[in-house]
C-alpha cells in the first residue's frame, strides 16, 4: 500500500497560513499540519485543529525565525539581541558550531514550547522543526527525550532529495546531503527510542514551492509505504512573503493541494491521504 502524508509547517505563523491549511484539509488532501508554539496565530490554528479531528497535529520546534517561550534572560544563548530567535539556520549552526548554544536552555524552551501545545488538549500525532534544527547533533536527543515522555509516536526524518526542483549549484548539493545525513542518523535514533518515521520525505527544500506539475509527478512515482510532503501552503503571497521575509509561492502550494486533478490522480493511484498518527496504527499492526 501507499500513503501520502501532505504536512502544512508554520501553523499558527499568520492567519493567511491558518485559512490554507483549513481550506486544505476541507477541499483537498492536507491532513496534517505543525503549529508553531510561538506563532503570533497560535489560538487560531488550534481553534482549528478543534474543528477538524481529521487534521493531525503535530509540534513544529522552533530554534531560528520566531519568538521564543521562555524569557529572553533564561535562554541567551538561543536568541538575538532583540529577543528573538536568530534569523535563520546558517546563523544558528554557526553559533552552534563555534559551542555558542547551551543545551540545557534547548532542552527548557523546548519543553515549554510543548507544554504549551499539550495545554490545549489537542492530541500531537508528531513532531518537526522549524528549518530541520531537531537533526542536529544533541537537539535530536532532547527532541526525542520530549516527545518519548509525552507518549508522541512519531518524528519527521527530512531525508532530502538531493536534486529536487532547481538544482542551485555544489554548494545546495552539499547542503542536501548534510541534512539528509543528519535525518538518517535521526531516523535511526528515533526508531532505537520507539518512535516511527515515514519511509519517505519530499517537499523542495530550497525554497521553491511544490506546484501542481511536481506533486501530480510524485504522486505517479510515489513508491510502497508512507511518505511525507513537507508543504508551506498560504492563502496571500504579498502578506505573507512581507511577514515572513522569504519570497515562496505559497499560494501555488496551497493551489496544488486542492487541485481536483491531483485528488484524482491520488484515487486513480490508490494512494491514501493520512495524517501521522497512521503511522503508529501500522506500528500496532505490525506488532511493534
Amino acid at each position: 500500500m501507499r500513503y501520502i502524508i501532505i504536512n502544512a509547517d508554520d501553523f499558527g505563523r499568520h492567519a493567511e497560513i491558518n485559512r490554507a491549511v483549513e481550506q486544505g484539509l476541507v477541499h483537498g488532501c492536507l491532513r496534517s499540519a505543525t503549529v508553531m508554539p510561538g506563532g503570533a496565530a497560535f489560538a487560531g490554528a488550534i481553534d482549528i485543529a478543534r474543528r477538524h479531528e481529521a487534521l493531525g497535529l503535530g509540534v513544529h520546534f522552533t530554534l531560528v525565525d520566531g519568538n521564543p517561550i521562555l524569557p529572553p534572560s533564561e535562554i541567551p544563548s538561543l536568541v538575538a539581541e532583540d529577543g528573538r530567535f536568530l534569523s535563520d539556520h546558517t546563523a544558528l549552526l554557526r553559533r552552534y558550531l563555534k559551542g555558542g548554544v547551551n543545551l540545557e536552555e534547548v532542552r527548557r524552551e523546548l519543553a515549554a514550547q510543548l507544554r504549551k501545545v499539550e495545554a490545549t488538549g489537542v492530541p500531537i500525532s508528531h513532531v518537526d522543526s522549524h528549518q530541520h534544527m531537531h537533526t542536529l547533533p544533541g537537539i535530536i536527543d532532547i527532541v526525542l527525550d520530549l516527545a518519548v515522555s509525552a507518549r508522541i509516536g512519531a518524528v519527521r526524518a527530512p531525508r532530502t532529495p538531493l536534486f529536487a526542483g532547481a538544482f542551485g549549484g555544489l554548494g545546495q548539493l552539499v547542503g542536501r546531503l548534510g541534512l539528509s545525513t543528519l535525518a538518517q542518523l535521526a531516523a535511526v535514533k528515533a526508531h532505537r527510542r520507539g518512535l516511527a518515521v515515514t519511509e519517505h520525505f519530499s517537499g523542495i527544500v530550497a525554497g521553491e514551492a511544490v506546484s501542481e506539475a511536481e506533486l501530480l509527478k510524485l504522486i505517479v512515482h510515489l513508491p510502497q509505504g508512507t511518505t511525507e510532503v513537507m508543504m508551506h501552503p498560504g492563502t496571500c503571497n504579498e502578506v505573507l512573503q512581507e511577514d515572513s521575509g522569504w519570497q515562496h509561492d505559497f499560494e501555488e502550494e496551497l493551489r496544488a493541494i486542492t487541485s481536483p486533478r491531483v485528488m484524482a490522480a491520488l484515487r486513480e493511484e490508490e494512494i491514501e491521504p493520512v495524517n501521522f498518527r497512521h503511522l503508529k496504527g501500522a506500528a500496532a499492526q505490525r506488532g511493534n
